[in-house]
């Protein structure tokens, strides 16, 4: 799964393709015209269409992580290094402000009443970020917090404690998110995700260019959908995003509710909304990814 950094750069201004989390994934028809009802009150039945509207929460999840991370990478990097340092992950529409306590920096990140990231979704409000003041230590904790926050027309609630790690045993940079988060869609229907998920940074950190970035997640989450079905999703292999790609391109997420188990294969690192859904009777099928897919 992965979008031609071309096509990218015609648009840079962020990023994406997330999700949270933390963390998270699914599908849904080609055309998005599949029927929500279709089989989801079944209790030994996990669709393809529910998923997909699970898949539209955990990337919402994913992309707010990852804008708190990057915005805290880029004060990282500055603070640390011997050379000027910015980073391009945010569009000039995002408006960002500091204020530096005794012991903190609280960061004001404000996407206004809409603006449109290079991969594009479109992020309206503001989201808060706070963490200490030292930046030189190994470990931190950073705070979200939302406020009249959109993702896409999707009004959202919640926040996420996020612990940071400059440099894992492969000396990477590292986080895991606490998440919790509560979206309502334009037609008043609701989900909420909360899980925990490590995203570790393998490739692009501190080129300042967002394009380059990939990540490998891990993680398991509950999701609570529309219809009040409850789900639970964990990483069975690592997913890599690559910040060049809306999608997830590779790895493996089990989708359990009740007795019944499915997994979603997301591919062979090819940049495409296709995905392998295994049902829990042993059946497969290739399903589409949704990403709030767009006619």
């Amino acid at each position: 799964m992965k979008k031609c950094l071309e096509q990218v750069n015609l648009v840079k201004v962020l990023m994406g393709c997330t999700a949270l989390m933390l963390v998270l994934f699914t599908s849904c028809s080609e055309d998005g015209s599949s029927s929500l009802e279709e089989d989801v009150n079944s209790e030994e039945v996990i669709s393809a269409t529910e998923l997909n509207y699970s898949d539209e929460a955990e990337l919402i999840s994913e992309e707010v992580s990852g804008i708190a991370e990057d915005v805290y990478a880029t004060d990282e990097i500055a603070a640390t290094s011997k050379f000027d340092y910015s980073s391009d992950f945010l569009p000039d529409c995002v408006t960002i402000t500091t204020v530096v306590t005794d012991t903190t920096k609280e960061k004001t990140i404000d996407f206004g009443e809409g603006c449109e990231l290079p991969n594009g979704n479109v992020l309206g409000g503001i989201i808060y970020l706070s963490y200490e003041k030292d930046m030189d230590a190994a470990t931190k904790t950073l705070e979200l917090a939302l406020e009249n926050f959109t993702f896409n027309g999707v009004a959202i609630e919640g926040g996420a404690d996020i612990l940071r790690e400059r440099a894992n045993a492969d000396g990477n940079p590292q986080s895991v998110a606490n998440a919790s988060f509560n979206a309502t869609w334009p037609d008043e229907t609701t989900a909420s995700f909360e899980g925990t998920r490590t995203r570790e940074w393998i490739e692009g950190y501190g080129s300042g260019f967002w394009g380059d970035n990939v990540f490998l997640i891990t993680g398991k989450g509950t999701y609570t959908g529309r219809l009040g079905n409850v789900f639970t999703k964990e990483v069975i292999v690592p997913l890599r995003r690559e910040m060049s790609c809306r999608f997830i391109v590779s790895g493996v997420l089990e989708i359990s509710r009740n007795d019944a188990t499915a997994s979603l294969d997301f591919g062979d690192g090819s940049c495409d909304a296709k995905g392998i859904l295994t049902h829990a009777d042993g059946t497969s099928e290739e399903i589409f990814l949704r990403r709030f897919w767009k006619n």
